[in-house]
């Protein structure tokens, strides 16, 4: 749809703005349409009546709590790598959650835009611990398993030529053709994010024990939402739905003691749980989408521990995660 405006009397014809019609989109539909992975451990995965869970998921949830008013109004399409990008792109989905890299030529080569950084990772490798494995070096000639379409093919050529590492990567189109090739004994070492490492070993290995990440990563791996540029009102909307729940975590509010800090007489906790001010009037939101999305959820330390941290299978430390006053990245912009 063209919208029209006079610039030194010439008629100018703009696109519309996208964004007002996702968030209209998505309040008419009352269902919110999250892009997921086809089954990260920790990040989206379906459990074994079918229900998706994971990192990316809780995201997903807080958005729908935020703006629908319940966190159970998501339809999960669960996309490769190859396709992730273009179901954005062609309105399939509203938004993407699926532990993708945030990257100079995504960011202005896809027509989409990249939101806060949700999870800090880098590019790890799995070896068989009877393997004798200790350093990278030590896979000169090796057979490396690695997903097509991810930054992970380029950086493992770009590694392996600058460090005089000639392995031979092994290709796949999907991840879990990828982790059955792999835990087979086909591949001497598989390369992913670090936190995906973790979880392919505790829930696909035949014996975990059997196995050991590497401690050397290779990449910065940022990863976060994606969102259509011209979106504007929606991006904002996925950002500070982010910050929200960092601020949360900074100010204590957690998932079981919202309601009552609603009632606190902070300025900041009310700001944010909206018993002040107008957060979520300015994004078209209930002003209490904060409050809802952190009922639904809790802040983001409870996200990561109960999906990747000590208190999930994968036990991952908090490391870069952690908010900024405890030596971590995770850093909410001020709601002022």
């Amino acid at each position: 749809m063209n919208r029209f405006f006079l610039a030194g009397g010439v008629l100018v014809a703009t696109m519309a703005v996208a964004s007002a019609g996702t968030l209209d989109t998505v309040k008419q539909r009352g269902t919110l349409v999250c892009g997921v992975s086809t089954g990260f451990a920790g990040f989206s995965a379906p459990d074994s009546q079918g229900n998706y869970k994971g990192l990316d998921v809780d995201y997903c949830r807080a958005l729908a709590a935020a703006v629908l008013g319940d966190a159970s109004k998501v339809r999960y399409v669960a996309l490769t790598a190859q396709n992730r990008f273009t179901a954005l792109q062609s309105g399939e989905i509203d938004v993407l959650y699926r532990n993708s890299t945030q990257t100079y030529l995504r960011g202005i080569t896809l027509g989409l835009r990249q939101g806060p950084v949700n999870f800090y990772d880098g590019q790890g490798f799995v070896v068989k611990k009877d393997l004798g494995v200790k350093e990278l070096k030590d896979l000169k000639g090796a057979t490396v398993c690695v997903a097509q379409g991810t930054t992970h093919e380029v950086t493992l050529g770009d590694y392996g030529r600058a460090n005089g590492i000639d392995w031979k990567p092994l290709v796949f189109d999907r991840p879990d053709t990828m982790l059955q090739t792999f835990f087979g004994g086909r591949c001497d070492a598989m390369t992913q994010d670090a936190s995906a490492l973790a979880g392919s070993v505790t829930t696909q290995a035949p014996n975990p024990a059997d196995y050991v990440i590497l401690p050397t990563t290779i990449s910065k791996e940022p990863l976060g939402p994606f969102t259509r540029n011209g979106d504007e009102a929606w991006s904002d909307i996925i950002a500070w739905l982010h910050y929200g729940l960092i601020e949360a975590e900074e100010l204590g509010v957690t998932q079981a003691n919202a309601d009552e800090m609603s009632k606190s007489q902070a300025p900041a906790v009310q700001r944010l749980l909206g018993s002040a001010g107008d957060l979520g009037s300015r994004l078209n939101l209930d002003n209490k989408f904060m409050l809802n999305a952190i009922k639904a959820v809790g802040n983001y330390s409870e996200i990561f521990e109960r999906n990747v941290g000590k208190g999930s299978p994968l036990k991952l430390d908090r490391g870069l995660n952690a908010t900024w006053t405890k030596g971590g990245l995770m850093y909410a912009l001020p709601f002022k």
